[in-house]
């Protein structure tokens, strides 16, 4: 197929999903932050909005998280062999599979619903939740597909809308909705905030089907003009190819969420374990889900800085795909490279400064349910090693290492298990296990798939440059973010406060990056809008 020369570079379709990343991590964020300061809706209402959402989310790992990059992979490597009629080929059959499956799945979900909150969860009321949230699988999954499509033709458009138009809605009617059911039990209001889930989904899944009707005149021409390359095999048989790749790619995914879930079981049945000395029955059984509610909490915050970042893995799986597919080992190695600085230069100051403003962060975001400041400084290192994990799963997901990124969440997840069941149960230090837990499960995994990515695509990331120079970088600003945040504080409130340190420290943060020399003349000229500066000196 030929070159669309209006097909946006790398770098742009990077700086698109940013904006639409961040777009949806902040409407995320407003709407969590805003029900759990809701009267009646608090650190219990985040426990069993949680225990729903995990289960979701382990079912929608299973039927459909593999499928966007999948199907963007085999679209990408067809595009490049100028064989449009396979993309489409591809697309057909994955939709019609993945419909059948995210039916299948729902269909669980809403049936298998009171034994997954009493037997698995011990938390009988999270069955509301659950089953509130079964029909959002089965949109999500044929969603899927269709930016998949696109995003392997370097359209990233139809994801970026769609993810946003799904959130925006989510956040509002989220709010609408639990505010209406204010004076109700926390596990209804928290089944009233995941319907707004199943609600969003809907929309967006149709939203997906209108880009698509759209851009059926571009489609045919495409079709019309691709020389005949036959893809090789009947329906079933590329329904078996997309499988070969989708399950792997989601087994990462399928594997991260039963980690959750492990976390969650474990930190329940811990914590019950541990203050069984000095609370029983109903009281000890809500106290678990309040400590589970701020874990919860705690990780909206961590997963927010990786919208940032999720771009990178989202794009370089068609476009390393693509590369190696014409055997340009030199574009893939560029590209991988890069976006490994940039997720390191991002990641770091998030995950200080999240550490060192642990307590007043929490109470300007929270005021009615700001416990957990400790937990959040503990956990606050995760969103580095997430962060470099994610670019680096996309890499091997693109290179075809598929099967990676599961085999390093798995190993990080059994570490977790195992030190959620030791540290949890100890009553000193109970809740505070699963942050040391998730380092530990994090930290592994990055390094085992590091590790992979070296062997198999040689680089060169010296130390100084991708390391050393921005956490030198990082850690003189949380220093100075403290004593903005010391000054300010005794001349106005918190919130100002808060903000004021966090943007001190953002501009000193780039000034050092700056001064280190991180990035060399080459790096910033390849990034649109302010690249051109550079170009003409």
């Amino acid at each position: 197929m030929t070159k669309n020369k209006k097909t946006p570079s790398f770098l742009m379709n990077v700086i698109m999903i940013v904006f639409a990343q961040i777009a949806v991590k902040l409407l995320g964020f407003v709407y969590r932050m805003v029900i759990t300061n809701i009267d009646g809706f608090g650190d219990m209402g985040n426990g069993y909005y949680n225990f729903g959402f995990q289960i979701y989310t382990l079912l929608l790992a299973i039927s459909s998280i593999g499928i966007p990059n999948a199907i963007s992979k085999l679209v990408s490597e067809r595009c490049a062999l100028d064989d449009f009629k396979g993309a489409m080929r591809i697309f057909r059959v994955a939709l019609v599979l993945f419909a059948c499956v995210g039916t299948f799945f729902s269909l669980v979900m809403f049936f298998g619903a009171q034994f997954i909150a009493a037997s698995i969860l011990d938390a009988p009321p999270a069955v509301h939740t659950i089953r509130v949230l079964s029909p959002a699988i089965l949109f999500v999954s044929v969603s899927s597909v269709i930016r998949g499509f696109f995003a392997g033709q370097h359209n990233m458009k139809a994801t970026n809308t769609s993810q946003v138009i799904e959130q925006f809605l989510k956040c509002v009617s989220t709010i609408l909705i639990v505010l209406a059911m204010v004076g109700s039990a926390p596990e209804y209001m928290a089944a009233g905030a995941t319907l707004a889930t199943t609600i969003s989904t809907l929309l967006s899944c149709i939203y997906l089907f209108v880009f698509y009707g759209a851009n059926r005149k571009d489609i045919k021409e495409k079709i019309i003009k691709a020389p005949e390359i036959k893809l090789r095999g009947n329906g079933l048989k590329i329904a078996k190819m997309i499988l070969w790749v989708s399950v792997p790619i989601s087994l990462g995914a399928i594997v991260a969420s039963l980690n959750r879930i492990v976390d969650i079981v474990t930190v329940v049945r811990g914590v019950k374990i541990a203050l069984a000395g000095s609370m029983s029955g109903i009281e000890l059984e809500r106290e678990a889900v309040r400590l589970s509610g701020i874990l919860s909490k705690t990780d909206v915050l961590v997963n927010l800085p990786l919208a940032l970042n999720t771009a990178f893995s989202t794009v370089l799986v068609p476009t390393v795909a693509g590369a190696l597919a014409v055997k340009d080992f030199e574009t893939a190695r560029q590209k991988i490279s890069f976006s490994l600085l940039i997720s390191t230069v991002v990641a770091l100051p998030c995950a200080i400064g999240y550490m060192v403003l642990s307590g007043p962060i929490l109470h300007m975001i929270y005021p009615n349910a700001s416990d957990g400041a400790l937990l959040f400084s503990l956990v606050a290192p995760t969103v580095f090693f997430s962060a470099m994990s994610q670019t680096i799963y996309g890499s091997l997901q693109g290179m075809g290492k598929i099967f990676v990124p599961a085999i390093s969440v798995l190993c990080g997840g059994i570490i977790k298990v195992i030190l959620n069941l030791v540290l949890i149960p100890i009553p000193a230090i109970n809740i505070y296990g699963a942050p040391i837990g998730s380092i530990a499960c994090q930290a592994t995994a990055f390094m085992i798939s590091f590790f992979v990515l070296r062997k198999n695509l040689p680089m060169k990331l010296p130390l100084g440059k991708y390391f050393i120079k921005p956490f030198i970088s990082a850690v003189i600003m949380g220093g100075c973010a403290i004593f903005a945040h010391n000054i300010l504080c005794g001349i106005t409130g918190n919130t100002i406060a808060v903000l004021g340190a966090i943007l001190f420290a953002g501009l000193l943060y780039f000034a050092l990056i700056g001064i280190l020399g991180v990035f060399s003349r080459e790096e910033l000229s390849a990034i649109p809008i302010i690249g051109k500066k550079f170009k003409k000196k």
